[in-house]
């Protein structure tokens, strides 16, 4: 488990962002909800977007989603 990191700039901000945009477009959900689920449900925001923005945002944004999904449905979470 990688330690819970706190959104330190706008990069990593607008990142979240973006992540929790295209989430919430792919999946056709309320992006409100996607946010809930990444911080409250999972902590995958603080546990795992956050500390691996500098490998995540390098890569296109098919891999960044898919990516973040898979890990949602690795942890039982379900929509």
């Amino acid at each position: 488990m990688l330690n819970d990191a706190k959104i330190k700039n706008a990069d990593e901000l607008e990142f979240a962002v973006f992540c929790i945009e295209n989430i919430a477009i792919k999946l056709e959900k309320n992006a409100e909800k996607i946010y809930q689920v990444l911080t409250e449900t999972s902590n995958i925001l603080n546990g795992y977007i956050i500390p691996e923005y500098e490998m995540l945002h390098t890569q296109s944004k098919e891999y960044i989603v898919d990516d973040i999904i898979s890990l949602m449905e690795e942890r039982g979470i379900r929509l």
